[in-house]
């Protein structure tokens, strides 16, 4: 399965806006793609990504180029299409985006989740990214991954 992480581009921004989660997903995942599309021109740290499986777009992702005052990397976004949910696509393309952070010099990687979510919760131990606290932080899980 070949999983791809391009650059949201005037050549596939619209078909990025037309991905969604299942509607029991909002609660988890409630702003949509154009949402990171239009913040994303006032804050210029993202970067946005259309997960393609071969040429489709099955899913998007935000990350941050620079790291905050912690020296951490954070990950505001990622979400599956409701089409393509439970393929492994979000998996390979967090693998995609850690070895990008890796190579770009990246040590620490932060991503949140809301707590009900626990796919997104066992999908990011999988990885390695471990919780930071037990308090929930502005209503998510927060956890990390050491790249060193």
């Amino acid at each position: 399965m070949s999983i791809t992480l391009r650059p949201v581009s005037i050549e596939n921004w619209y078909d990025c806006t037309r991905l969604t989660v299942k509607q029991e997903q909002t609660g988890v995942f409630p702003a949509p793609v154009v949402y990171w599309i239009a913040e994303s021109k006032f804050v210029h740290d993202y970067e946005l990504r259309v997960i393609c499986y071969e040429a489709l777009p099955v899913g998007f992702l935000v990350y941050c180029r620079t790291p905050d005052a912690d020296g951490n990397h954070w990950i505001p976004a990622l979400m599956i299409d409701e089409k393509h949910q439970g393929r492994g696509f979000a998996k390979k393309a967090m693998r995609k985006l850690i070895d990008h952070m890796r190579q770009l010099g990246c040590q620490r990687l932060m991503i949140g989740h809301r707590p009900d979510n626990r796919i997104a919760g066992n999908l990011y131990e999988s990885l390695g990214f471990l919780r930071v606290s037990e308090e929930i932080i502005e209503g998510e899980v927060i956890r990390l991954l050491e790249l060193n």
